[in-house]
């Protein structure tokens, strides 16, 4: 009996029931598409954190470089003098440590034995600046003359000898400036270099712990013409390309990828890493894994996803606040708008079945049984708007995954005098770890969790409009209602 009425009532209210219907929908639309666009906002940020990072690590483990260390490492290059006055070539590599100072690479052990860290493995970043060119030695010439008039009662005129002076030579020199980073090439499943596909050639090989091999971003191998089996000189130690690698995000970690030990080598630090990459057992567990590795390992910065999330800036920031902010309340309002229309429809229409209703009780229905009929209906009218708002909802994502508005960030610094970045490539204290604006497509993704969460919501826009017309409605009396006429 309680089907049966309830499908001949909706049936007859079509209007009225698709009206209440809507109105919950529209709201449901827009807390999918804006809990879609938030999820799509965190997916691009970890984009540019990953670019930063490398895929799969959580946190790393830095030492900030001190203001002595910082100042005593400026580039410096020494050129044998040539005594002949030909064109003679000069070339000189300055390979420096970048951004840290130096950690044992029997640190990265220590960590790798922390509570809560799976897997932890340490890099070398390097930066080499180059100079080519050429000293031209000048050549010292002398002019001779006529000395003028002859001097009264001696000799007559005769020549003399000027001052020699310095003619022709010069310096023509070009500087080239490009990164390195060590990678620890038994474990490639960690670091800066994750971020990265090859895209020729092949990557490392576990066995080539020492070998004089390098992997070399796309971008700087078409600026210098490299290929796979190019040579690269750092130094004048020469390395055989064996891969191409293009970055995922769009911007590399580094220029060049070489084995753990050739940069250890190639800058005199042996044993020695300048950040160790950390990924945790439990992802929810990643602060305790923090405070555990600063209270064991002292003397270290360690820094996770979430301490650079805020450093994010661009467009991507900014929409990511106003997905975050202003998106979150007008969803809330609009919900609740939607709400009380929906509770204010239903009341309306309790009011134009005065007369029905008051049959119905004359004849023996008791005011809870009125109460669950006018709250069933109000419960099928959520549901209906449920699935309508959840339409709407997926409709607006795929929207914005089909236009995928491109969206610019950077990652700036966090560090201030002591601190430092954790990720390879970074500056000093006080300087931005990363300098370069990535570009990022915008999806908007919806999970389960925001269709479950449609649901429960479409469950309470109908409940609550029921609750209040089955109030209503339960508060007839039979002989008033008989009285009224619609």
């Amino acid at each position: 009996m309680f089907l049966i009425y309830l499908r001949r009532e909706l049936r007859r209210r079509k209007k009225a029931a698709l009206v209440i219907s809507m109105g919950l929908a529209l709201g449901i639309a827009l807390v999918i598409t804006v809990n879609s666009v938030s999820a799509g906002m965190s997916a691009a940020q970890g984009k540019v954190l990953e670019s930063l990072y490398g895929l799969g690590t959580d946190m790393t483990v830095t030492k900030a470089q001190t203001a002595t260390a910082a100042s005593s490492g400026a580039p410096k290059f020494d050129f044998d003098a040539q005594s002949n006055s030909s064109s003679k070539k000069q070339s000189s590599d300055n390979v420096r440590v970048q951004g840290f100072q130096s950690l044992a690479s029997s640190v990265v052990t220590k960590v790798s034995q922390q509570t809560g860290v799976a897997s932890a493995v340490g890099g070398l970043s390097l930066n080499v600046t180059k100079v080519d060119g050429s000293f031209t030695q000048g050549q010292a010439k002398s002019t001779t003359g006529n000395s003028g008039g002859g001097q009264q009662g001696g000799q007559g005129g005769g020549n003399s000898t000027a001052q020699p002076q310095v003619q022709g030579g010069g310096a023509n020199f070009s500087v080239n400036s490009y990164t390195v980073f060590g990678t620890d090439v038994s474990n490639l499943d960690l670091g800066p270099l994750t971020t990265s596909k090859i895209t020729s050639g092949r990557t490392f090989k576990s066995t080539e712990t020492n070998a004089k091999v390098a992997v070399v971003d796309s971008a700087y191998a078409k600026t210098k013409k490299y290929k796979v089996g190019s040579t690269v000189t750092i130094s004048g130690t020469k390395f055989t390309i064996i891969g191409i690698a293009t970055a995922d995000s769009g911007s590399s970690t580094a220029n060049l990828y070489i084995p753990l030990k050739q940069a250890q080598t190639l800058a005199d630090s042996k044993n020695k890493v300048t950040t160790i990459y950390v990924k945790a057992t439990d992802s929810k567990k990643i602060s305790a894994v923090k405070a555990t590795i600063q209270k064991n390992i002292s003397g270290t910065t360690v820094t996770t996803s979430s301490d650079l999330a805020s450093t994010v800036s661009g467009s991507l920031s900014t929409a990511s606040n106003l997905a975050t902010s202003v998106g979150k309340w007008l969803s809330i309002a609009v919900l609740i708008a939607a709400f009380l229309v929906a509770a204010l429809l239903t009341s309306s229409a309790v009011s134009r079945r005065v007369r029905e209703f008051g049959t119905l009780k004359a004849l023996g229905w008791k005011s809870g049984r009125v109460t669950r009929q006018v709250m069933g209906e109000a419960f099928v009218n959520g549901l209906l708007g449920g699935a309508l708002g959840i339409a709407l909802g997926l409709a607006g994502a795929y929207t914005v995954t089909a236009i995928s508005p491109t969206l610019s960030a950077s990652l700036g610094s966090t560090s201030s005098g002591g601190g430092g970045q954790g990720g390879p490539g970074g500056g000093g204290p006080g300087q931005q770890t990363a300098s370069k604006a990535i570009d990022i497509a915008l999806t908007a993704p919806v999970s389960v969790n925001t269709i479950a969460l449609a649901v429960a919501l479409a469950v309470l826009g109908g409940l609550i409009a029921g609750t209040f017309g089955g109030w209503r409605a339960s508060r007839l009396r039979p002989a008033d209602a008989l009285r009224r006429v619609e």
